[in-house]
This record gives structure tokens, C-alpha cells and sequence, in this order.
């Protein structure tokens, strides 16, 4: 939580970050729209928000897939966009790992699935030998929970959990500090979303790997985090601890992701009430990113914090 974070190193830096595409000959599109925050070594940032809110845009600017129009990205400390020759680069990429939404589309289908895993490992130089690759292959296979007779696969012959778990082996191939998590479940079945999620929770603690989870799902990703940022039309909108984001939720568009979500709880969901955030119209003043409460930001104007103040303590109050 943001108390600890205090205690521990900053691994990624995004400072005010924009990712403009031109849309034609005269639209533009703010993807990204002036962005930051910072992850903390060791911990999971949830970055949360419908489709095309522009979260994924935001994970491939930071892994360098795209070029940011304005701002910075630090990645331990240095400055990610000015990583020049092929030595800077490849440390990068070792360090920043990717794991893609799509385990269908992520893998070669031409390969077998030890060659997808030893890809980095031979890329990388970190094997002296061909029986060295096959052994760190094995033990990546057992690490994600599969076998090593998996190895001489190819990716059609496995389920889309399978798929993603290999996904994951490679990402681990090169021992990483960080990975991204693009909607790792978006594509598995219910069933096999929970073992995903439990596995990168595990192989967190055990290498002390720091995530950055994208995803739509607002419990799936309280379930994971430390902490929730959510975001809106290139926006983030809140960023505080999990459990305040999910049980004392500032702005109207994360109590509008939240009323989203159903309960195994046949009263509460007979009388629960979804709605629409409908944005404020532009009164002049202006919206930022304030600290309501330690830890707790909100996108929101000068005029808006004592009242989301006060909200807080109704909170406190309720919960005490």
C-alpha cells in the first residue's frame, strides 16, 4: 500500500505522459492525455478503465511500442525514450517484459514452445549452452505449471490458459524487475482467470517482480493490486490503495465502474442501481490531480476537495 511504497524504490516514473494519434487529416486523438504516476519495487499497479480508455496505449508507450508525443517515462531512474544503440536497448527490454492480452495471437504458431521461451534466453546470452536453454526452459515450464514434455508443443495444441501460462514463461525467460499485464484474462475462460492471476501473485512474492495489471475488471484487479488507478478517456481519474478505491470511492466514474459489478447476493442484486457517469460540462475552473486523503488522489477542482473530503469521513463513519 502507499504507506510501504513510501519505504521502497521507485522502478517506473510516468510524468505527465500524452500519446496523440492523428486520425485523418484533421482529428486528433488524445489516447493519453497528460498522465503520471509511479510503481513502487515490488508492488502491483491495477490500471482500470472501460475499452478505449486508452490504458493499453498507455503499457505499450511505457515498453517503447510507441513514442510518447510529450512527457517522460523513468524506468530505474533513466529516462526510457533516451535509450540509444543496441546494448541500452536489449538491457531494457531484459529488464521490461510484456505479457499480451491475446494467447492466440501472442505466440508463434510455427514454433514449438521451447524455442517461444528460449527466444529471450538466446537473445540475451544467458545460457552457455544449447543443454543449459533446455534446462531453464524445464524449469520455467514447472515455475507457470507445466511439463516438460510441453516443450516439443506447438501453441495450437494447448488451451488458452496453457497458452498464457507459456506467455508468461517467456516473459520470465529473461528475469525481469517488471512486467506488464495487458488484460492477461480478458481472453480465458471464468474458470481459468482465478489460476492465472493466482500464479502471477505467486511468482511475484517468490522474485519480487513488479507489475503494472491493465484490465476492465475492477474486482479482478482489487484481487491483485496494491494499488488502483482508473482511468477515463486518457485520464486518470483516481489513484489511491485498492481497498479505498474499491470501498470509498471518490469520483463518479469509478462508483460508476463499481455499481457495474455483480454480487453473489440475490437481495443486493435486486436493488442495485447502476449509472452512467456523464462528465461535468467545463466551468473554467480547473482539474487536477489532489491528494484527499494520504495516498488518495482524485481528478477533481479546487471547490470539489472539501466536499470529497467530507465524503471520506461518511465513510469512515459508516465503516466505524
Amino acid at each position: 500500500m502507499e504507506a510501504s511504497s513510501k519505504n521502497r524504490k521507485k522502478i517506473l516514473e510516468v510524468k505527465n505522459l500524452k500519446q496523440y494519434f492523428n486520425v485523418g487529416s484533421d482529428n486528433e486523438v488524445k489516447a493519453v492525455d497528460d498522465v503520471s504516476f509511479d510503481i513502487y519495487e515490488g508492488e502491483t499497479l491495477g490500471l482500470v478503465g472501460e475499452s478505449g480508455c486508452g490504458k493499453t496505449t498507455t503499457g505499450r508507450t511505457i515498453i517503447r511500442l510507441y513514442d510518447p508525443t510529450d512527457g517522460e517515462i523513468l524506468f530505474d531512474g533513466t529516462r526510457v525514450h533516451d535509450l540509444h544503440g543496441r546494448k541500452a536497448q536489449l538491457e531494457f527490454r531484459k529488464n521490461m517484459q510484456m505479457i499480451f492480452q491475446d494467447p492466440y495471437a501472442s505466440l508463434n504458431p510455427r514454433m514449438k514452445v521451447r524455442d517461444i521461451i528460449a527466444e529471450g534466453i538466446n537473445i540475451h546470452g544467458l545460457a552457455n549452452s544449447e543443454e543449459e536453454v533446455d534446462q531453464r526452459v524445464e524449469e520455467l515450464l514447472s515455475l507457470v505449471g507445466l511439463n516438460k514434455d510441453h516443450a516439443s508443443r506447438y501453441p495450437h495444441e494447448f488451451s488458452g490458459g496453457q497458452r498464457q501460462r507459456i506467455g508468461i514463461a517467456r516473459a520470465l525467460a529473461v528475469n525481469p524487475k517488471m512486467i506488464i499485464a495487458d488484460e492477461p484474462i480478458s481472453a480465458l475462460d471464468v474458470s481459468i482467470q482465478a489460476q492465472v492471476v493466482n500464479l502471477l501473485m505467486e511468482l511475484q512474492k517468490e522474485q519480487n517482480l513488479t507489475y503494472l495489471f491493465i484490465a476492465h475488471d475492477l474486482s479482478m484487479v482489487k484481487y491483485i493490486s496494491d494499488r488502483i488507478a482508473v482511468m477515463y478517456f486518457g485520464k486518470i481519474v483516481e489513484l489511491a490503495p485498492a481497498e479505498d478505491v474499491y470501498n470509498r470511492p471518490l469520483h463518479p466514474y469509478t462508483e460508476s465502474l463499481l455499481s457495474a459489478i455483480p454480487l453473489p447476493d440475490p437481495e443486493y442484486e435486486r436493488n442495485r442501481k447502476r449509472f452512467t457517469y456523464t462528465p461535468r460540462e467545463d466551468n473554467g475552473e480547473e482539474e487536477k490531480m489532489r491528494e484527499i486523503a494520504p495516498g488518495h488522489f482524485v481528478l477533481c477542482r479546487e471547490s470539489d476537495v472539501p466536499k470529497l473530503q467530507e465524503k471520506l469521513e461518511k465513510y469512515s463513519m459508516a465503516h466505524a
